[in-house]
């Protein structure tokens, strides 16, 4: 595969992720028409679907774990070329294959062979405006044993396309958290493409709180048995903000594991979620153990969340699969249980919300970050 020659990779047996380039002109420019970008307001993507100038920058500073290594990568013709060698990654929209053309910088962590991290790792992006798109490329490579958290902290204002690229060696063990902390004004269009080694481990979380549209992709894929992936979303959307989450588990190796858990919570006029969930079971993908879920709680009137969750099985030799989907409003017996304990409803709300999203932040491990998402939710519901 080549990075310049738009090298094209087909999968036969799923239409929604047939095509991986890297050439954007491979990919048409969404009308919105078609069932990837049906549920996205094209007219706020500030032209990042279309011909924006990719020209601006944000701010990436890396205060990593003293055993993390970190190298910032110039992206040329060659390098591109090397990035994409070992087919670990591909973009598979016109956003993503428009971002990895022109990104001109890389940030690259590197975990080394049996290191365990003693502390998270933080990449800290600051948008710096919104006037001029921004494309950025951050690499996580943990070799073979290594454990490490890395925590992709997103503030301020942009314009941004992005890609990540995350590869789990041989019995590796990684947390990402992509926390989008973003200014009110900000549009991003993210993709995140894992790929996990032979009993390698994987926990994503997806924290998305800010910004104006967000849209993230995280897509995982597998390079030997014994891969278990855990994939985990923490989304509060207020007023007018649309956020997009859209998941591709692609069980193309056997004896794998998947489970996805996505909890969503809506307040405020035109508030907009969306939550695709595709798992592909291929035929070769005996042994597979999958699950997913998505679970939006509606705390207003005139809010909405989709949710679409995506089975496609190929072989009868699988351990379990499963999907399960729920919208509803806050539970009147819960609020009324804490009511008639002398708590006002208010903070009764607040605390069933909190609970609502309690064991997915406390799955995290980061107690300073669990406590900051905490508040910040907090801080949306007053």
């Amino acid at each position: 595969m080549s990075g310049l020659s738009g090298a094209v990779e087909t999968v036969p047996v799923s239409d929604l992720h047939a095509l991986g380039s890297t050439d954007p002109a491979d990919f048409a420019v969404p009308g919105g028409r078609e069932e990837e970008w049906r549920f996205t307001p094209l007219n706020r993507l500030r032209g990042l679907h279309k011909d924006a100038a990719l020209t601006g920058a944000v701010t990436v500073d890396v205060g990593a774990a003293p055993e993390v290594a970190v190298e910032k990568v110039t992206i040329d013709n060659s390098e591109r070329v090397r990035l994409t060698a070992a087919g670990s990654f591909l973009p598979t929209d016109r956003v993503s294959a428009r971002a990895f053309a022109a990104v001109t910088e890389a940030t690259v962590l590197t975990v080394p062979k049996e290191a365990v991290a003693s502390a998270p790792t933080y990449v800290r992006v600051t948008g710096t405006g919104t006037e001029t798109a921004a494309a950025g490329h951050l690499v996580i490579d943990v070799q073979p044993y290594g454990r490490a958290t890395v925590i992709i902290d997103q503030r301020g204002s942009a314009t941004y396309a992005n890609n990540v690229e995350i590869h789990v060696g041989d019995g590796g063990d990684l947390t990402v958290v992509a926390l989008a902390d973003w200014a009110d004004d900000t549009v991003q269009v993210a993709h995140h493409v894992a790929r996990l080694g032979r009993d390698a481990h994987l926990a994503h979380y997806a924290v998305t709180l800010g910004g104006n549209l967000v849209r993230l992709s995280p897509t995982v894929r597998y390079d030997g048995p014994g891969g278990d992936a855990e994939l985990y979303g923490i989304v509060f959307a207020d007023a007018g903000q649309h956020l997009e989450h859209r998941l591709f588990v692609d069980h193309d190796t056997p004896k794998c594991r998947s489970r996805v858990g996505y909890k969503v919570a809506l307040s405020g006029e035109q508030a907009h979620t969306v939550w695709i969930g595709d798992v592909l079971i291929r035929p070769e993908a005996t042994g597979t153990d999958t699950y997913e879920y998505n679970r939006n709680l509606v705390l207003t009137d005139g809010a909405h969340a989709d949710s679409v969750p995506n089975l496609e099985i190929l072989t009868g030799e699988i351990v379990g699969a499963g999907h399960a989907s729920a919208s509803g409003r806050l539970d009147d017996e819960q609020t009324f249980y804490l009511q008639a304990r002398g708590i006002p409803f208010e903070e009764a709300r607040r605390l069933v919300i909190r609970g609502f999203f309690g064991e997915l932040i406390a799955r995290i491990g980061v107690p300073d970050l669990e406590e900051r998402i905490t508040g910040a939710i907090e801080a949306e519901l007053s």
